[in-house]
């Protein structure tokens, strides 16, 4: 746990359509009272000492999200907005007419520099579920007076979805820190395979431990972020459709040797809604933590 004087931050990455569930499934009602995933991660993050939160949308999300998400914290957190804006790019880069969205979760964390420059803070995603255990971890691990990043992995066959095929950042460790981190796409199937970074199409074994987008940054990830966009951006393959992701960039930054960062495994389960049909199953797990008196009926109010 942290101390009172320590000072932590959320970054809830939640300006993604939502493409594949087919809505804006961040504001999905999963919990017993109508929480929804995001909820019980701020819950668990306040119980581990974090005391700000940050929301990463779009703007014209602003208002649904001051009257659905940002009231209700209302007294109990610090609520801050940042906006992922497709033209928001480093340098002299001017983004395309033509692209229709941002540029990713790398840009996305960028896109929330001037709120958290001096700041210590944990990124998650909005629409998935990662545990009481993980936020303990992060606040442990941001607090621990280095300049390292940290990272929480989850076993891939704990992560994978029966309705459908996923994207997973497949990672290498060693001795508990991250070696490399690469983006798969397609995974899923029987006998259980996807397609590496190359395209190519290879097994997995799934007990791989893979990104969900939850790590740990002392405000030098900035530098190095604005650094690696600018190299994506000169060098970028399809400027309508091309995305800077978050763990491509800490890759990077380990491949350079100006990234050092620890890896935990999770000790609880992800659980997210990926497709429509994954709802029922996760609502009812998170009712079983409510039964078992791990989460309260009602988070907040």
């Amino acid at each position: 746990m942290t101390t009172e004087s320590t000072s932590l931050s959320l970054l809830v990455l939640a300006a993604g359509l939502g493409s594949r569930y087919g809505g804006l499934k961040q504001l999905e009602p999963i919990g017993p009272s109508g929480e929804t995933l995001m909820d019980y991660s701020i819950f668990d993050a306040k119980r581990a000492g974090f005391t700000r939160v940050v929301f990463l949308i779009r703007r014209e999300m602003q208002e649904i999200f001051e009257e659905q998400v940002g009231a209700k914290y209302s007294g109990i957190l610090k609520v801050d907005y940042a906006f992922q804006e497709k033209d928001d790019l480093p340098g002299e880069f001017v983004c395309p007419e033509e692209r229709s969205r941002p540029w990713g979760t790398g840009h996305a964390v960028w896109a929330a520099r001037k709120l958290l420059k001096n700041d210590l803070f944990a990124v998650i995603n909005a629409d998935d579920f990662y545990g009481a255990e993980t936020f303990e971890v992060l606040a442990n691990t941001l607090t621990a007076g280095k300049d390292d990043f940290s990272m929480v992995g989850f076993c891939l066959s704990d992560t994978l979805s029966d309705h459908g095929l996923v994207s997973r950042g497949v990672c290498k460790v060693s001795y508990g820190l991250l070696e490399s981190v690469e983006e798969w796409s397609k995974i899923g199937g029987n006998p259980l395979a996807g397609l590496n970074a190359k395209g190519e199409p290879l097994p997995l074994q799934g007990n791989e431990i893979v990104s969900m987008n939850v790590w740990g940054f002392p405000p030098s990830v900035f530098p190095l972020l604005e650094e690696r966009f600018c190299e994506f951006l000169k060098g970028v393959a399809d400027p309508l459709t091309s995305e800077f992701y978050l763990p491509a960039a800490v890759d990077d930054g380990i491949r350079m040797k100006i990234a050092r960062v620890h890896v935990n495994q999770a000790t609880c389960s992800w659980m997210g809604v990926t497709y429509k049909e994954d709802k029922p199953l996760v609502v009812e797990a998170v009712q079983d933590l409510v039964n078992q008196s791990i989460y309260p009926s009602k988070l907040f109010g």
